[in-house]
């Protein structure tokens, strides 16, 4: 069997994420120390206990998602699952490119952890509250959402942002615009338009301030080639190159992120199974919806854990 490994990005995020992991394994515990300590936070303990508003924030989500899924990297390590020999390929869904760069050995968990945390503060700090939106177009054709984008834009950001799914197109820019594309959407028989609970306008050209600290803070950070190539989300295809990986992340702070073509790129490459490594399930449900005979699971605690070392 030919496998990737996944990585899922914000909005999996929930109050209790990781605690079972923690009770049941040292190695889980130590990242979750690690990623403390890089951090200067205690962030473990925001994960486990909330308040929910605060773990939301962009600039605790991101960190909080990847250190939970190198909880369950690291604890598969100790039973003998190591990434180059149990997969080929790594991909993750927006920050979860950080999270696969970690798993696969390209970046370190403290450095992945600042980066995280300056990626989320810049994305918060890019736009100022209420200027932009993000919506979800249910329904729509890649092509027809970036063309209601298109007209609804009249001068205004408003672009594709995640290609999730067929039929799943999330749309980001100036609110005023998103406005305006939902109610176009609608009309070009969209099944639902569904403004996103999101802090910022992720993914599109408003993001470029961010994009630019960014490409400061990679630079500071020494990357190495990753175990196993990434599909990186801006271009839907595998990379390896530690120069060119660094390029792509800053790109990607203001590209779109090719969820559904990184995932047939993968099929193509003659990838069977995609395992998800932490919270949520949301990438294996996607899966499906992109392949339906593509095999999706997802691996958050410690019974999964077990069952996927036995499977091994």
């Amino acid at each position: 069997m030919t496998r990737a490994f996944v990585f899922p990005g914000q909005g999996s995020q929930a109050v209790g994420m990781g605690k079972e992991l923690a009770d049941a394994f040292p190695a889980a515990r130590d990242v979750f120390q690690e990623v403390d300590d890089a951090l200067s936070q205690k962030l473990f303990a925001l994960m486990v206990e909330g308040p929910a508003d605060e773990l939301t924030l962009t600039q605790n989500a991101q960190p909080a998602l990847m250190a939970v899924s190198m909880a369950v990297v690291r604890v598969l390590e100790t039973g003998g699952v190591r990434l180059a020999a149990h997969a080929d390929l790594v991909a993750g869904h927006s920050l979860g490119e950080y999270s696969a760069l970690a798993a696969a050995g390209a970046l370190g968990l403290a450095d992945t952890a600042r980066l995280l945390r300056i990626r989320g503060e810049a994305m918060q700090k890019a736009v100022p509250v209420g200027l932009g939106a993000m919506a979800a177009l249910i329904g729509l054709s890649l092509e027809d959402a970036r063309s209601v984008a298109a007209e609804a834009a009249e001068g205004e950001i408003c672009e594709a942002a995640n290609d999730n799914a067929p039929g799943q197109v999330v749309i980001s820019g100036h609110r005023t615009a998103i406005e305006r594309a939902i109610v176009l959407a609608k009309a070009k028989g969209c099944k639902r338009a569904l403004p996103l609970p999101v802090s910022a306008p992720f993914h599109c050209a408003l993001m470029a301030p961010a994009a630019e600290v960014m490409a400061e803070a990679l630079e500071r950070v020494t990357f190495k080639a990753p175990a196993v190539p990434l599909v990186a989300n801006v271009t839907a295809s595998a990379v390896s190159d530690p120069l060119e990986i660094r390029r792509l992340l800053v790109e990607q702070v203001t590209g779109a992120v090719r969820w559904r073509e990184s995932v047939l790129y993968m099929v193509d490459a003659g990838v069977s199974e995609l395992v998800e490594l932490g919270a949520g399930k949301v990438l294996g449900g996607l899966a499906k919806r992109i392949h339906g005979d593509l095999g999706a699971r997802s691996i958050q605690g410690p019974a999964d854990i077990d069952a996927f070392i036995k499977g091994i």
